[in-house]
């Protein structure tokens, strides 16, 4: 998809929400699971509540695209009501961002912000890989190279992973881990499924997002009253809520779908450039609230991710117009003799 000719404070803007939200969301979460006061919240809910915000928002966007009111009810009707086929479709990528949003809860119940948002950039790799198989795509040996550099980097973080002083809550940093991979291969597979499903038709993004959410709707509800039912009927579905959790939900709600509006006016460069930011800004936030020591492992497998980010993102060279000089001299002389 090309980039829109947009100015270039837009996309500065469109870079500093990505990178604030991204971070925020993670030290946010991270606070409300490990030395915020108060009664811990059920995960479960929290997940379903952004579903719903989502939905919320996306039948918005859908009813100011269609800019009718009768157009909007006719898409609504057609598009969804009267076609569970597509919800169905929907469903599987609704599956497993509800198996990956609990992921996250517990990944940074065990871990710090910055060693999660630094693990979490493995989510490169397998889209890449979902992308090779799925959507037939090829990649460049640099981004090949960039790959195995990421993998590094993130080996190093996770060699002796950091410790953070302010937290007295229990932790284990290989559940913490083992949370991280199932949650960068469902964002993997997801993402590029979902992809794949856009692309299989001409249908609206929100129509898309809308189908999906009413989906993830149901499996996260489901989720609910399988893991906390008990507790939830006996607490109340909103047990432990405060300002710092309601911000988290927010957060996650918001930025999903902002991240999903703004990609066509950035280019990967910028995107990368998101990402190594919001490591930075995680990192930062973690050694002021949570007492995060910095390692020299990690501060180099930090380092080695961020690179291999923006290594990742950059543009193929296309050298299939590129011409040797010795072919173009000879089509020059042919011509010369022609015109003689």
């Amino acid at each position: 998809m090309a980039v829109e000719n947009v100015s270039v404070f837009f996309k500065l803007y469109c870079l500093a929400v990505m990178t604030l939200v991204a971070a925020t969301y993670t030290v946010a979460l991270r606070y409300t699971r490990t030395i915020s006061s108060g009664d811990l919240y059920f995960s479960t809910t929290a997940v379903c509540i952004t579903e719903v915000i989502k939905l919320i928002l996306s039948l918005g966007m859908l009813a100011k695209e269609t800019s009718s009111i009768v157009r909007f009810k006719n898409m609504i009707m057609e598009q969804i009501i009267y076609s569970p086929k597509e919800l169905l479709k929907l469903s599987v990528p609704s599956v497993v961002y509800a198996v990956q949003n609990n992921m996250a809860f517990i990944a940074l119940s065990n871990l710090d912000a910055a060693v999660y948002q630094v693990t979490y950039q493995l989510k490169i790799p397998c889209t890449a890989l979902c992308t090779v198989l799925m959507l037939n795509r090829s990649l460049s040996r640099l981004q090949w190279f960039s790959v195995f550099m990421l993998c590094g980097g993130v080996t190093l973080v996770q060699w002796k992973p950091a410790e953070a002083t302010k937290v007295q809550i229990e932790q284990n940093p290989f559940i913490g881990f083992m949370a991280i991979a199932v949650a960068v291969l469902c964002s993997g597979f997801a993402g590029v499924y979902f992809e794949k499903v856009l692309k299989s038709s001409d249908t609206s993004l929100w129509v898309r997002n809308i189908q999906m959410y009413l989906s993830g709707i149901v499996v996260t509800l489901i989720g609910v009253f399988i893991n906390d039912g008990e507790k939830v009927m006996e607490k109340g579905f909103f047990y432990g809520y405060t300002p710092w959790v309601c911000l988290v939900v927010l957060l996650a709600s918001v930025g999903g779908l902002y991240t999903s509006v703004v990609v066509k006016y950035t280019d990967n460069i910028m995107k990368g450039f998101s990402a190594a930011a919001a490591i930075v800004l995680s990192t930062v936030a973690s050694v002021l609230l949570f007492g995060l020591q910095i390692t020299i492992t990690f501060a180099s497998g930090a380092l080695l991710v961020c690179v291999s980010i923006y290594l990742y993102g950059l543009p193929k060279q296309d050298t299939s117009k590129v011409t040797r000089p010795d072919k173009a001299s000879d089509s020059e002389l042919k011509q010369k003799l022609i015109n003689v």
